[in-house]
């Protein structure tokens, strides 16, 4: 079986659709949205280096993080200057266990192999390193209308929806855990973001269809505690000791044995 399996996903991000989408007022509201919802997280991570892979959003989401060192890494240099570095998502040039908290935002919707692009974010973030995932719901009005043909306002192009049940077996294979699932939407003013396991309201009826998520993972690192070779005890011939007291007994005692008159 290959190392890295191939999952099929969407297609790279189109620079003048993707632009011209967050211009619009449904991008502006999800964006602003998804960067309120990472300011509750982010400054809650410690670590040197915060990095995020896809061009969505820019600078603007990783404002929050309170890290010396943030990065903006994707598939293409926009004009607001926000990336620093063009790549391959599924081909990291970092280092092995170098980077504290990752951020994906959008970015397995337009990878074409997703499930690689993961095995590529746990080979660099460090033991204790954060995952978190922006996505689109795909049981949402939003996937209800990729389905049928229409979605060409309600997204941008070329985006492949996945479902946080397929991302959490994705991560769970990886040794993932999931630690916040966070559902939120722009079709539902009245509805605020919420959290899975929350106290039932009225609100939770709603919240399976909303468009977006945000999802927190960890790595689970299972201690290694080198314990040494214990030392055999020494077993002691019992035989040979019974033998041995009997004799010392009779060289205390030598009339033990003698027959009784």
């Amino acid at each position: 079986m290959s190392k890295r399996l191939a999952v099929s996903g969407g297609q790279p991000f189109n620079r003048q659709a993707l632009n011209a989408w967050l211009a619009s007022p449904r991008g502006k509201r999800l964006l602003a949205i998804e960067e309120s919802e990472l300011s509750r997280i982010l400054p809650n991570l410690f670590g040197r280096h915060c990095l995020q892979i896809g061009n969505w959003g820019g600078q603007r989401l990783l404002a929050s993080a309170d890290m010396l060192h943030r990065a903006v890494i994707g598939s293409f240099i926009d004009s607001g200057g926000g990336t620093q570095a063009v790549i391959h998502p599924e081909s990291l040039p970092i280092l092995d266990n170098s980077v504290d908290a990752v951020l994906l935002p959008h970015t397995l919707e337009f990878s074409p192999a997703p499930h690689n692009l993961l095995r590529e974010v746990d080979r660099v973030l460090t033991d204790r390193g954060r995952l978190m995932i922006i996505g689109f719901n795909p049981w949402s009005l939003w996937g209800l209308r990729r389905l049928l043909g229409l979605g060409h306002r309600a997204f941008p192009r070329g985006a492949r929806f996945h479902g946080t049940g397929r991302i959490g077996d994705w991560l769970e294979l990886l040794d993932f855990e999931v630690t916040e699932l966070r559902r939120f939407g722009v079709g539902f003013p009245w509805s605020a973001p919420s959290t899975a396991g929350e106290p039932f309201s009225l609100g939770s009826l709603v919240k399976p269809w909303m468009e977006g998520y945000l999802l927190v993972a960890r790595k689970r690192v299972i201690p290694m505690t080198l314990v040494g070779k214990l030392a055999r005890a020494s077993v002691r011939p019992m035989v040979g000791r019974a033998l041995g007291t009997a004799a010392n007994t009779r060289a205390v005692d030598p009339d033990i044995n003698a027959p009784a008159e």
